[in-house]
């Protein structure tokens, strides 16, 4: 049996399911099998963590197929891909996946050049330009515009700081679970070491305030979906309104597609 690595950093960067959809994946396998195989990187496992946990638990073999990679960031890159082509992801889970897409892009260089897998430009050129091809280039992919991605890499950089300190509280804001802005976010991301330790211990302290959670304290008195509902829209308004003054009409789209899947999503669940 192949000796399977877990990789923190790997494992870290996927969407935990919630405890209903993991019951029903681990029942699922019980009674048909695990028909997809778990994807691995030399040793490490790249895809399939919650199967693996499943198949190890109970004892039950376990299939993998290898992928070849240049470096950590090439699977990094592959991952994000992988999940957002599958997920139904949260805007804000949306937005940090884009924006560490691009971070990682940028770490991507393939010769001491300084030449990288996407762009001919060389160390002597302006590092810059090769800044600006990459969220240009990951914009196109994302159907947003290069201004978006690039607020997208400070909200990552700012989440990946809080979960140095704090992982569960980095895995409740992608989750939504904890609220907090894009725009609290981008200034965490250039803020001091005691700007997000302070906000780290008013989430830990349950005082910590966002536009969402004073919206849904106006909104205590009504009815839980109503609740849910509004803040749902809150968060629509304010996505649309900034992309609205930068005239971004793809990421007006984006943000309008999310919408209406977390309506699907309420509407499911009454």
């Amino acid at each position: 049996m192949q000796n399977i690595i877990i990789d923190d950093e790997f494992k870290g960067l996927l969407p935990p399911l919630d405890e209903e959809t993991f019951l029903w994946l681990e029942n699922n396998i019980l009674e048909y099998g695990c028909r997809e195989p778990l994807v691995v990187w030399g040793d490490i496992l790249i895809d399939g963590h919650n199967r693996y946990e499943i198949l190890t638990r109970h004892e039950l073999p376990i299939n993998t197929v290898s992928m070849e990679f240049g470096s950590r960031d090439d699977v990094i890159i592959w991952i994000i891909a992988t999940q957002v082509s599958r997920r139904n992801l949260t805007p804000m889970q949306l937005s940090y996946y884009r924006g560490l897409h691009y971070n990682t892009d940028k770490r991507v260089i393939s010769n001491i050049a300084g030449k990288n897998q996407y762009s001919e430009v060389d160390g002597q050129n302006d590092h810059q330009a090769r800044l600006q091809s990459t969220s240009s280039r990951l914009s196109n992919k994302y159907n947003v515009s290069s201004k978006t991605i690039r607020r997208d890499a400070q909200i990552a950089n700012a989440i990946n700081i809080i979960g140095e300190t704090s992982p569960e509280i980095k895995t409740d804001i992608l989750s939504g679970k904890t609220r907090i802005s894009r725009n609290q976010l981008q200034e965490l991301a250039s803020g001091t070491t005691d700007d997000v330790s302070a906000v780290i211990m008013e989430i830990e302290e349950g005082t910590f305030e966002s536009r969402k959670t004073r919206a849904a304290a106006d909104n205590a008195d009504i009815l839980p979906w109503e609740s849910q509902f509004n803040i749902m829209t809150n968060e629509f308004r304010q996505l649309m309104r900034g992309h609205a003054k930068d005239d971004d009409k793809p990421a007006m789209k984006s943000a309008l597609r999310q919408y209406i899947r977390m309506l699907e999503d309420l509407y499911g669940s009454m």
